[in-house]
Formats: structure tokens, C-alpha cells, sequence
């Protein structure tokens, strides 16, 4: 393998198999639909692997030998447009059915949290994400797992995490 290839080849006996690839199966067998990956039909995968390099990357331009062959069939738009991946609506879930259970948990005076942040600053990235103003969606994320996992560790364990004392 070429010093190139050798991510390519590592996405393709690691990656793909193991978690992208796994994703899709899972996600449309649970709601029954039947999904195919066409691009890894074996004999696309072994005529990709005999491309040189250049023609697959470059000038921060991944795909592009695909690009290059469907051009005329599809719209410039869809050919510029970056990944989008297996995203969660996350931003979405805070400012409708999360917002209420962050506020309770994260915001609460009894917050554990806010003995080692700041617990303003917590405030204004919640009222600035309902209000749109930018996307806090996995910072507030963070932050409720965090609350919960202190509340867990004191709870279960008899601990003040921030400090490793016994409670």
C-alpha cells in the first residue's frame, strides 16, 4: 500500500465494518427497511484501490474521480455539498423535549455542576441556544451528562467528586 492509501485501507477493514457500516444495518433493520451500499460491491472497492491517489483527493476535494463520472447527471450543488453523517438533531432536542429536563437538572439550585463551573455562564449558553442565537445543543449535552454522573458518583459512591472526600 501506498503511503496514501494506507488511511483508505485502515477506513475500509476498520471503520466501515465496525461502526459506519454496522450503523446502517442496525438503523434500517429497526425499521424494517432494506438498506444496500452499492459503492462496496467488491469490484468497486478493488478498481478504487488500483486508482492512483490524486484522482481520489485533492486540493481538499475528496471523491473526486466519482465526481468527475456522475457531473452531468446530478446537480453542482449536491456534488459541493460536505458529508452530513449519522447526526443527531441534538440542537433541536434542547430547545423542545430536553429543555425542560436541563433546566431541572443542570440549572437546578441543587446542581452538582455548579460547584465546579460556572454556573452563569451554564444560564447564558442555555437562554443563548433557545433563543437561536448559535447551536449549543452538545455543550448543553455535556453538560447534563456531567450533572448526572456527578449525581450518580456522590449518590452511589459517598464521594464529593471535586474534592475526593467522603461525604
Amino acid at each position: 500500500l501506498s503511503e496514501d492509501n494506507w488511511m483508505l485501507h485502515r477506513d475500509l477493514t476498520t471503520y466501515l465494518p465496525g461502526d459506519i457500516l454496522t450503523k446502517v444495518d442496525r438503523m434500517s433493520m429497526a425499521v424494517s427497511l432494506e438498506a444496500r451500499v452499492p459503492m462496496l460491491d467488491h469490484r468497486m472497492v478493488e478498481f478504487a484501490c488500483t486508482v492512483p491517489f490524486r484522482l481520489k483527493y485533492a486540493f481538499g476535494t475528496s471523491k473526486r474521480l466519482v465526481k468527475r463520472a456522475v457531473a452531468d447527471k446530478l446537480p453542482p450543488q449536491l456534488l459541493r455539498q460536505r458529508k452530513r453523517g449519522f447526526s443527531l438533531p441534538i440542537h433541536q432536542w434542547f430547545r423542545e423535549d430536553l429543555s425542560r429536563h436541563f433546566r431541572d437538572i443542570v440549572l437546578s439550585p441543587e446542581a452538582r455542576c455548579a460547584r465546579l463551573l460556572n454556573a452563569k455562564f451554564i444560564q447564558e449558553l442555555y437562554v443563548a441556544h433557545l433563543a437561536r442565537r448559535d447551536n449549543y445543543g452538545h455543550h448543553l449535552w455535556t453538560l447534563l451528562v456531567f450533572e448526572h454522573w456527578l449525581q450518580y458518583v456522590e449518590e452511589a459512591a459517598g464521594v464529593i467528586p471535586e474534592f475526593g472526600r467522603a461525604a
